[in-house]
Order: structure tokens, then sequence, then C-alpha cells
């Protein structure tokens, strides 16, 4: 079980934060990416569910798995020679839920 961290309330001076912030942005500003954390809301999924799922190949998807896990946005899960991949934690659901909701109302 993990323990709630408080939220952190940086100053704008605390660039070592908005780098952060700014990277994990980044992370998931890729519409690869995206897709792949679209995918694995829904639970957990291997590398070749992703790849055939979104028709690429697997070093592709691999390659973008290593992307969403180093900014500890997806984790991964060994069972023998397979690894299966969700998120890492419930903020990645709510990210991905309120920028749905944005772009539904932009659509409108």
């Amino acid at each position: 079980m993990k323990i709630p961290v408080p939220v952190r309330q940086p100053d704008l001076g605390d660039d070592e934060f908005f780098a952060l912030l700014s990277e994990t942005f980044k992370a998931m500003g890729d519409t690869t990416r995206l897709k792949i954390i679209w995918l694995i809301e829904k639970g957990e999924l291997s590398v070749g569910q992703l790849s055939e799922q979104m028709g690429m190949s697997q070093s592709a998807i691999s390659h973008h798995l290593r992307v969403l896990r180093h900014m500890k946005l997806v984790s991964v899960r060994r069972d023998g020679t397979s690894a299966h991949y969700s998120l890492d934690d419930r903020h990645i659901t709510h990210l991905l839920s309120e920028g749905t909701e944005h772009v539904q109302e932009l659509l409108k």
C-alpha cells in the first residue's frame, strides 16, 4: 500500500518541480504514449497485446513504455518471461479523465 504524499505547493523558483511537471506532460503529450495510457487505464496489458491493439511493432511499443516507466506513469509486473503494464497510480487516471473532459468540451 502506498502512503499518500502531501501535496507540495512550489514557489516559482522551484525549477526542479516545474521541470518534472513539464517532463510528465511531455511524456503524456505524445499521441502513441497517450494511446498506450488510454488502453492500460482499462486494465493490465502485455507488450504483445499493446502491439496488436495499436498495430505497431513490439519494439516501438517497448520504447514508449520505457519513457512512461521512467516518468513513473506506468508500472510493470513480471510474470516469468512476460511483462504486464498498468498505470502507476490513480493520479494518472485523474489526469486522463480531466484531459478527456476538457477535449470533449472543446469538441462541442
